[in-house]
């Protein structure tokens, strides 16, 4: 039997190797299709979860204290707005990522129907080529019958070589298109993410700061009114007037040295002021007893 040729043995390990990167794209990308598939519906089950518990904050909120209630519907409006933000992120991920690999089901299968067309002419070539080595056998006189086989074999080598260079022209553009097509897949799907990770952010902190800013002493006063309401307004003057008491403290400390040096200034004046008193009793009690000395002189002598 007659051996093929180099070229021929050449296009068929070209043959086999095209087949096994087809075969490659197809099994991968359909593995990462599925993958990414069920990502995306795992992120729509997040949003719905969020939705949920959204609504659920929302009605706690209605039964609680006034600030609380406030800070909890703020916190629930800017998660609701995060869903917003993760329902585009799905769509863009279905549209741009998911859909793209889904495409290439029909690519691979496109470039399969190549690859046959091509296997096919070589088998045709090969057949041929067994053909003639039969003839060549069977009647190695008959030159016409041999010349008509070796015509049919270069016609088969043709078409085999033509399908060939078509072959590895479309399996040439069709790598260049994966490896454009996975650059710009992935590029998408990063981008994507970072979109809605970078909004999803800005969101989270305005959510944080709405429930961090809650008053819960304003909150607290409320909840004790509810237990006693009589005593409500009473500790509110109360609160009240220790906020004054607190607002003086400061000025009425600065004025304390002041006021204990006036304090000492006006004791040293009364005790002078004391002493002076007590100068002036003395002389008036000897006065008195001179008028006293006096009037009895004048009885002595009215007796005589």
């Amino acid at each position: 039997m007659m051996s093929r040729t180099p070229d021929a043995r050449a296009r068929d390990t070209q043959t086999k190797q095209i087949h096994d990167s087809i075969s490659h794209v197809e099994k991968h990308f359909g593995e990462m299709c599925q993958l990414l598939a069920g990502y995306v519906r795992k992120t729509a089950r997040l949003r719905d979860k969020a939705d949920l518990l959204v609504r659920e904050i929302g009605v706690y909120a209605d039964v609680e204290t006034p600030n609380l209630k406030n800070g909890l519907k703020h916190f629930a409006d800017q998660l609701s707005k995060i869903q917003d933000y993760r329902q585009a992120q799905v769509e863009r991920l279905d549209a741009r990522v998911v859909e793209p690999l889904k495409a290439y089901g029909s690519i691979v299968k496109l470039k399969r129907e190549d690859l046959k067309l091509t296997q096919s002419a070589r088998n045709r070539e090969a057949k041929q080529m067994q053909q003639l080595e039969r003839t060549r056998q069977r009647n190695p006189s008959d030159r016409q019958i041999i010349s008509q086989a070796e015509s049919e074999l270069q016609r088969a080598t043709m078409d085999a070589t033509r399908t060939t260079r078509q072959l590895e022209e479309t399996i040439d553009l069709f790598e260049r298109q994966k490896i454009r097509d996975i650059k710009k897949i992935f590029g998408e799907f990063v981008t994507v993410e970072m979109a809605f990770h970078a909004k999803a952010l800005e969101v989270y902190t305005t959510a944080y700061q709405h429930i961090q800013n809650v008053d819960e002493e304003a909150d607290l006063e409320v909840f004790r009114s509810t237990l006693h309401p009589s005593d409500y307004q009473s500790r509110i003057e109360i609160v009240r007037a220790n906020s004054k008491t607190s607002l003086n403290h400061t000025s009425a400390s600065m004025s304390k040295s002041g006021t204990l040096q006036s304090q000492a200034t006006k004791g040293q004046r009364k005790e002078v002021e004391d002493d002076e008193e007590e100068d002036e009793e003395e002389e008036e009690d000897d006065d008195e007893d001179d008028d006293e000395d006096d009037d009895l002189e004048d009885v002595t002598d009215d007796e005589k």
